[in-house]
């Protein structure tokens, strides 16, 4: 099997969708502290998710075990270690993965409490390199540092990745605006570069459109530096258009994280984001919290042509024409992508307002 690398030079790579998020919905996740242990409470949960966005198009699965860092977990109170989730994890994502044709694993670390901007970085190594060990033992093909809002602690986790000699991605989740030190987006691209990293861009926190005008700086700048690494991106699954200022992002929102239903992303809007992001030279394109399976499968839809194959979910869902021969009004029109990436939805709330507020922090 081709690693990441020489599958990106090739053409773009789907990524997968939110884990925590999605499980959440489903019964098996806690909501704010997206509970990893659910690997090993409800397994069959957990690889059917992984089975679905497979089927959606993913070229890659994530090892489900965001924020299985042992001081997470301790506020979490879970009984289970950080070494026992994630080993489970990664012998569930080979196992789906095998189910499927050259789908590539990705160990996936996250932040930790040890972190402190400016202290001593030894106690946030040790949790890194923890992290870490367990991906070496199960042979990942390559390692994904995601969700990071500072620059600093970003790159002792690069530096500590290097030891596994995988590809290395990672994104921080800081959009538009500076890092959580004020570093700016075009500072923390560059720094990522230089650190070693081989793919580099954000996740999760803003909106699709928003991201697209931050990746576009993240190019410029390194242009500018002379750098070439491949772009990357896993977007929110819904619109939050309101909170481009907030430091927070989405968490900002007052109905975060359990009323953010009428805010989701149609399929329409993924296929067009896909798009410009391509266009804009970004190669890996997945999702994060609010990207279901059928967000997954637009974009494999979009980017078919460029990736030389179908998703398997064509089988019974090809894009666009699942109302052809339908009884419904308007059903020619609306077996059309052109109906279906111009429609624009209404809430069906009447007194929903296009905004909400914005959660103090006081």
């Amino acid at each position: 099997m081709k690693d990441i690398l020489q599958r990106l030079a090739e053409g773009p790579i789907v990524g997968d969708g939110s884990m925590c998020m999605t499980l959440e919905k489903r019964g098996y996740c806690s909501a704010g502290l997206w509970s990893p242990e659910a690997v090993l409470l409800y397994p069959e949960a957990v690889k059917q998710l992984l089975r679905e966005y497979m089927r959606a198009g993913a070229d890659v699965l994530q090892t489900p075990c965001f924020y299985s860092c042992e001081g997470r977990l301790r506020r979490g109170n879970t009984t289970f270690t950080s070494n026992e989730i994630n080993d489970a994890a990664c012998k569930m994502t080979h196992e789906i993965a095998n189910e499927g044709q050259d789908v590539l694993v990705c160990g996936g670390l996250s932040p930790v409490e040890t972190y402190a901007p400016g202290k001593d970085l030894s106690a946030a190594r040790r949790e890194f390199e923890a992290q870490l060990e367990v991906f070496i033992k199960h042979d990942v093909d390559f390692l994904l540092a995601e969700f990071f809002n500072y620059i600093e602690e970003l790159e002792l986790c690069i530096d500590v990745m290097k030891k596994a000699n995988k590809p290395i991605a990672v994104s921080m989740r800081i959009g538009p605006n500076p890092d959580h030190s004020d570093v700016s987006l075009e500072e923390c691209t560059v720094r990522m570069a230089k650190a070693g990293a081989d793919i580099i861009g954000l996740n999760c926190m803003y909106d699709i459109d928003t991201m697209l005008n931050a990746l576009k700086r993240m190019k410029t700048a390194l242009d500018i530096a002379g750098l070439s690494v491949y772009l990357m991106c896993q977007p929110l699954g819904w619109r939050c258009p309101d909170v481009d200022n907030e430091k927070e992002g989405y968490i900002s929102l007052v109905e975060a994280p359990l009323a953010m239903e009428p805010r989701a992303l149609t399929r329409g809007e993924v296929h067009k984001f896909a798009r410009s992001a391509y266009e804009l030279g970004v190669r890996y394109i997945g999702g994060c919290c609010g990207m279901e399976p059928h967000h997954i499968r637009a974009i494999s839809h979009e980017l078919a042509e460029e990736r030389k194959k179908d998703p398997p979910v064509n089988d019974m869902c090809p894009p666009f024409t699942t109302l052809i021969g339908s009884s419904m009004r308007n059903h020619q029109k609306k077996g059309s992508k052109e109906f279906w990436l111009n429609v624009k939805p209404g809430s069906g709330r009447p007194h929903s307002s296009a905004y909400s507020e914005i959660e103090s922090t006081e």
